[in-house]
């Protein structure tokens, strides 16, 4: 009985509670509990999502005020002070990754610079197999020097020449002028305070016969603008009317018949690109012939992409044979011809490989400006695969000379990521003993006294100078389909990634290393191009 009656009390309560609501309500009344939890309780919500609304407009707004500010400083270079003749002169050879690296990190203000190299241009080499089908502009991936010389504190002498001879006894530098259009003074002997040798070098094809005639090379702008030419020559005399006998099958066969040798990055990424145009692109615009390109790998040790971790070397040769690549491994090429080469296979016998086109990515061997000057050099350069430097890149045998990148036989990868971190030690050596000279003349111009101890400390600290080391920062490759590869450092292991995340991580990583704005930007573009209307198929 007790418990109905609690029962009752509670529903006459609650009637109560409504009735009393309604009340209020009817006379315009609203509990103030009920109002501030509907009118309120958002506000907090909508208040956040202003603020966190503002904060990206401001980021976006101060990200395109400091890239157009960027871009502006890029195109107006500020007035320059003259070359110095009291000032030492530094030469530099080469405009590659250790040269240009050197160049944008030296400060000019106690030196006078001179730049020779037979181009007038830094080339982004990770991307030039893009370039070979299309999918970049070859334009997209040069810096001009001068885009950096005139941005320098003090006038940077450029000259589009090709140095012919050293003299480190006399420190003076021999160079001509090679392109079409020549000076009146062909050749030019100059002097010099200190010489940077960034040459690089050049393809090693270890005096195979047919190499040097018949093989395209993939380490300048001209050799990707030939390879595709040759490219689309194979595929449209392949696609000539009136082929369809038995010997035009076959000659059609060894047209769209491309071999790539060297299964380092270089020659992988090549593949894999060459792939992606014949999938994106060839399919659609040849239909009739797209399905007979063959694509082969040849490389001489037992697996492609030697300096990457075993996980990933077994998924890129899955990733090609999804795609249809032919990997040939432990094969070596004795002889190339005019439509085949000869190779040796595993077994030690000989067999003929018919081609189209032949792309040759091996490796380097040095210029023969260094073999010149390791000859006069005999006791000290020992090496005959490049220069041999200290541990602060100085060259044996020689004084005031330093050698950088692939110029050099050192315990490092022949790779650009060494190159330009030699570029950047090398320039902040030569700021460190411009530091130190300011802070002797004004030594020199002090008596004795607490301040002239504080320089002699300062003085002291910077004589010490700390040997080069080199900081790897992982390595990547570009496999086709959209997928990438990557070996990178963690704490004391690495890191193997593989797949399309990799992919969008290594145009990223691509991206952040081009040297200007300019150069990402149009990049950028290009393969946004691309993904909007194709890869271009014209011949030119």
């Amino acid at each position: 009985m007790a418990s109905v009656q609690r029962t009752m009390l509670g529903v006459a309560s609650r009637s109560t509670q409504r009735l009393a609501m309604g009340t209020a309500f009817r006379n315009g009344v609203m509990p103030i509990q009920r109002r501030f939890a509907s009118t309120t309780a958002p506000a907090p919500r909508r208040s956040r999502l202003r603020l966190f609304g503002r904060v990206i407009g401001v980021g976006l707004l101060g990200g395109a005020g400091y890239t157009a500010y960027g871009l502006y400083v890029s195109r107006h270079p500020p007035m320059q002070k003259p070359f110095d003749p009291t000032k030492k002169t530094i030469a530099v050879l080469g405009s590659g990754w250790a040269s240009t690296s050197f160049l944008k990190s030296i400060d000019t203000s106690e030196y006078n610079v001179v730049v020779i190299s037979p181009r007038n241009y830094f080339l982004f080499t990770p991307l030039l197999p893009s370039c070979t089908v299309g999918t970049v502009d070859v334009r997209s991936i040069v810096e001009p020097v001068r885009f950096i010389s005139r941005h320098k504190e003090r006038e940077v002498k450029v000259y589009e020449a090709e140095c012919k001879s050293i003299d480190p006894v006399n420190k003076t530098l021999t160079f001509v002028d090679t392109s079409e259009i020549k000076s009146d003074e062909a050749e030019k002997t100059i002097p010099y305070d200190y010489l940077v040798l960034g040459c690089g070098s050049q393809n090693q094809t270890f005096g195979i016969k047919g190499v040097e005639e018949h093989a395209c090379f993939l380490k300048e702008v001209w050799d990707a603008q030939k390879i595709r030419t040759r490219l689309m020559d194979c595929v449209e005399t392949a696609a000539f009317v009136g082929q369809s006998d038995a010997k035009n099958e076959q000659e059609i066969d060894r047209l769209l018949h491309m071999v790539v040798v060297g299964g380092g990055p270089t020659g992988v990424e090549y593949a894999a690109e060459l792939y992606d145009f014949l999938k994106d692109d060839l399919t659609e615009w040849y239909p009739d012939i797209a399905g007979k390109i063959k694509i082969t790998l040849v490389e001489a040790l037992p697996n492609v992409l030697p300096a990457f971790s075993k996980q990933l070397i077994d998924y890129t040769e899955s990733t090609f044979k999804e795609q249809n690549i032919e990997i040939l491994t432990k094969t070596m090429v004795k002889e190339v011809k005019d439509k085949e080469i000869i190779v040796q296979q595993p077994d030690g016998s000989m067999k003929s490989i018919p081609y189209g086109l032949l792309v040759w990515a091996t490796g380097n061997t040095s210029r023969p400006l260094i073999r010149d000057l390791m000859a006069k050099m005999p006791e000290s350069q020992t090496m005959k695969r490049g220069l041999l430097v200290d541990d602060h890149l100085r060259l044996l045998g020689a004084e005031d000379v330093y050698a950088l990148g692939d110029a050099t036989a050192t315990k490092y990868a022949p790779t650009a990521q060494v190159a330009a971190q030699q570029g950047k030690y090398l320039a902040r050596v030569f700021n460190q003993q411009a530091n130190r000279w300011k802070l002797e003349r004004e030594y020199d111009a002090l008596t004795a006294g607490s301040e002239k101890d504080r320089l002699a400390r300062k003085i002291n600290k910077l004589r010490d100078v700390r040997p080069f080391h080199y900081s790897h920062q992982g390595s990547l490759a570009y496999i086709g389909s959209e997928k990438a590869i990557a070996d990178l450092p963690f704490l004391h292991g690495n890191i193997s990634a593989g797949g399309v995340a990799t992919y969008v991580f290594w145009r990223s990583a691509y991206l952040s290393n081009l040297f200007s704005i300019r150069n990402r930007a149009l990049v950028a573009m290009d393969w946004i191009k691309k993904n909007v209307f194709g890869r271009d198929i014209s011949r030119e």
